[in-house]
């Protein structure tokens, strides 16, 4: 039994992925993050978790939420709302974020079916050096808060600390997350029929290189 949270702010101009301006305006930054979302939403909605939640930083959540229950982030840095998160849980869980619209049901599938009791924790490492989804057997947030985040060591390090408690770690595929507009490209071109590449397509906003794709 696994309680299934995303982790996301309301998409508001100014507020969300702020690294895609220029060369999108902040309006088509925020449009992008919420298809993001969304797309995560959907790609997860069918898995069999006990409970569903979307860990929410803001007022009004998406419509593609319906079914998740509501979980306000605490305030403090990303280590501190993470760890806060797992501690509200009192079973296996796993978390993942907003910036992976390119996910889906089967890329998780295992954390659902194949946890076996030799297995305590899984890991899902960014190719940006973080981290995009943390599964835990007993979901202690003292085994994320402190790691700092959003830095190039930040997915070696959270691994550390999960090995340094005895945990026995399980992988699952690295993923690009979404932070420059060349991530957007990528995943764009990973998941072409999602509402994450439409949305993009829409925006004809070429890639960091110069070149349009």
């Amino acid at each position: 039994m696994t309680i299934l949270v995303v982790i996301a702010k309301e998409c508001l101009p100014g507020k969300v992925k702020t690294r895609l301006h220029p060369p999108l305006s902040l309006t088509q930054a925020a449009e992008l993050a919420a298809a993001s979302l969304d797309d995560t939403l959907r790609a997860v909605s069918s898995l069999p978790a006990t409970r569903r939640i979307l860990a929410f930083d803001g007022i009004v959540p998406p419509g593609a939420a319906a079914g998740f229950e509501i979980l306000p982030q605490v305030a403090g840095g990303l280590d501190e709302r993470l760890a806060a998160i797992f501690d509200h849980c009192d079973e296996q869980t796993v978390l993942i974020g907003m910036d992976t619209p390119q996910v889906t049901s089967a890329l998780l599938e295992p954390v659902f079916t194949d946890w076996t009791d030799d297995v305590d924790a899984w890991f899902g490492f960014a190719d940006d050096g973080g981290f995009w989804a943390l599964a835990l057997a007993d979901p202690q947030g003292d085994l994320i808060r402190g790691i700092p985040m959003s830095q190039g060591d930040t997915g070696a390090r959270q691994l550390e600390r999960l090995r340094g408690a005895g945990l026995r770690v399980a992988f699952l595929p690295t993923l690009t997350d979404v932070d420059t507009i060349d991530d957007a490209h990528t995943v764009a071109g990973i998941a072409p029929d999602g509402g994450f590449a439409r949305v993009l397509a829409t925006m004809l906003v070429p890639s960091e290189n110069g070149t349009t794709r």
